[in-house]
């Protein structure tokens, strides 16, 4: 099952909006077959696996990293090609949450005499697919806010001089990050501020739809992200945009979408247009107003957080998470699951938000 979550994991970033999947098959304890689903429309991974495997699959044993489907999609149902290569025994990570999966592939195993077995390294299966889980229930994406700050909380300088606060290492990593996300998202100051490309710059990387919040489109027609066609542009706005700024950006093939905001963009809004659109993931990479206002109306699922060993100091100096904050230290959000690992001279902090 390890085998399996590994070679899942490997092609994180390139199966949305499926799920990452591994399979193995065991038989006269050796490896007999190896699959991974490599992209959406392609086959499963159990098929790239009963395919490697042949004739050797008769008898063995899967080891897979979620439950086989069972309906007709852009491909056959994978319960029913496991029945039909013989397998004896199949042991599953975790259960499909798909709604039009959910328990019936293992339902037409277990009509065909084949062992099951449920939960081997269940909790790292669930996690490595923590996109898809949310996705498929909600219809909505995942959302991980990204900030990078110094030891004392800091995005930036009194001047705003933010370049820069994390590592090459550190970097690299965000770049890695962009790369498995399916959007990235900033607020039109950044763009103002940084002029930022917000593309991966990785070997074999994709580059995310990047998406603006723009309460009144006073985003530059001259910025990078409107001009250099190097990924898609999609601007979300309040009831307070400039029309012939509007016009201008859709002739230039950017993405307007007008949130019922009078003077801020609607956040929840916005959170729905792109699980509408079939946006399953998003890492927030704002400033202290965008993280701050994603924070507060609890649409934040996961937190990454790397730490500079730099000190900035400095009343106006800005902190990665603004707005008006929460009264009481009764009402602080809680991060579960909190892990640390160091990136270069960083550290890098990942947690999931639990609301009050």
């Amino acid at each position: 099952m390890k085998l399996a979550i590994t070679n899942a994991k490997a092609m994180k970033g390139q199966t949305d909006p499926n799920p990452l999947v591994g399979a193995v098959i065991i038989n006269d304890n050796r490896v007999v077959g190896v699959g991974t689903h490599l992209k959406a429309g392609g086959p499963h991974a159990e098929i790239h696996a009963l395919h490697m495997a042949k004739d050797q699959a008769r008898g063995g044993t899967m080891y897979v990293t979620l439950e086989p489907c069972s309906h007709h999609g852009r491909t056959g149902p994978c319960a029913e090609a496991i029945v039909e290569a013989g397998i004896k025994k199949v042991i599953i990570a975790t259960l499909d949450p798909n709604p039009v999966v959910a328990g019936n592939g293992v339902k037409i195993l277990e009509r065909a005499n084949i062992e099951v077995v449920i939960g081997v390294c269940e909790e790292e299966s669930r996690k490595m697919n923590e996109v898809f889980n949310k996705f498929i229930v909600t219809k909505k994406p995942f959302l991980t806010l990204k900030a990078a700050a110094t030891l004392d909380g800091k995005i930036a300088s009194q001047t705003w001089d933010s370049k820069w606060i994390t590592s090459d290492v550190a970097r690299e990593d965000v770049h890695k990050m962009r790369s498995e996300h399916a959007g990235i998202l900033v607020g039109v100051h950044t763009v103002i501020q940084d002029d930022p490309e917000l593309t991966s710059r990785i070997p074999y990387g994709r580059n995310p739809i990047r998406l603006v919040m723009d309460s009144t489109l006073r985003i530059p027609l001259t910025s990078k992200v409107v001009t250099d066609n190097e990924a898609e542009t999609w601007i979300f706005t309040s009831q307070n945009y400039q029309a012939d700024v509007k016009e201008q950006l859709e002739e230039r093939g950017i993405n307007v979408f007008v949130t019922s905001g009078l003077h801020r963009v609607n956040v929840q809004e916005v959170v729905t247009i792109l699980g509408e659109k079939g946006v399953s993931s998003v890492m927030i990479e704002g400033g202290a107003e965008v993280n701050g206002s994603f924070l507060m109306e609890q649409l934040v699922d996961k937190l990454v957080l790397y730490v500079a060993p730099k000190l900035i100091g400095g009343k106006s100096s800005p902190g990665f998470i603004g707005g008006e904050g929460l009264e009481k230290m009764s009402d602080a959000i809680d991060l579960s699951e909190l892990e640390m690992e160091k990136v270069g001279p960083d550290l890098k902090f990942t947690g999931y938000p639990t609301y009050k």
